[in-house]
């Protein structure tokens, strides 16, 4: 099998709809508001007239990724085949929002080296295990402590905080929509993406 290229380049689509290509992966312990952040960055940049989509993990597992499971190794194929996609979708001029515990460094960098580090900024969501344990909506952590859920991160599996995260948010204090209004900003003032209506 050989690559084909096509006559039309990256940059080509990234012109036609005035845009850089991008992916804006959230990371963080379950509970730690990572798909509620993703659906308000989503809420902001589609208002702000920016073409973009949530590559959510639990919606990936109802599709693409419904034959893994939580050991390291589909863990690891999970956010391979979500990185792919990403990929593809900023190549396409895409901003993408992946929402993914995606709890390993080594599984982080991989992700990166896929998508490309040009296009890549890592938001850790950085909320204490004790707040996505008080905040919990779907009982899990009160199952993983049960023993009833096994390779659970942050109980029986590990969480390997970002020691150099491109972004940094705490959500304790901040509603979702003010954790994607700092992500915003910020990943302008790092990256210079214009995120103003037609810029």
């Amino acid at each position: 099998m050989f690559w084909q290229q096509g006559v039309i380049d990256r940059s080509i689509r990234e012109q036609l709809i005035r845009q850089k290509g991008m992916t804006l992966w959230l990371t963080g312990l379950s509970a730690s508001g990572k798909t509620t952040t993703a659906y308000s960055l989503e809420q902001q940049l589609i208002l702000a007239q920016r073409l973009c989509y949530v590559l959510d993990g639990d919606n990936l597992r109802h599709g693409v990724n419904r034959n893994l499971g939580f050991s390291h190794e589909d863990r690891r194929e999970n956010i391979r085949r979500t990185a792919e996609i990403a990929g593809l979708m900023n190549d396409a001029g895409l901003i993408v929002i992946v929402s993914l515990i995606s709890p390993l460094i080594a599984d982080r960098v991989m992700a990166k080296d896929i998508i490309g580090a040009d296009s890549f900024i890592e938001v850790y969501l950085n909320t204490p295990l004790e707040v996505c344990e008080a905040r919990d909506p779907k009982s899990l952590y009160r199952k993983a402590r049960q023993g009833l859920i096994t390779n659970f991160t942050g109980i029986n599996a590990p969480y390997e905080a970002p020691p150099f995260a491109d972004i940094c948010v705490n959500t304790v204090q901040l509603s979702p929509f003010e954790v994607a209004q700092q992500i915003l900003l910020m990943a302008n003032l790092h990256r210079q993406t214009q995120f103003g209506p037609g810029g």
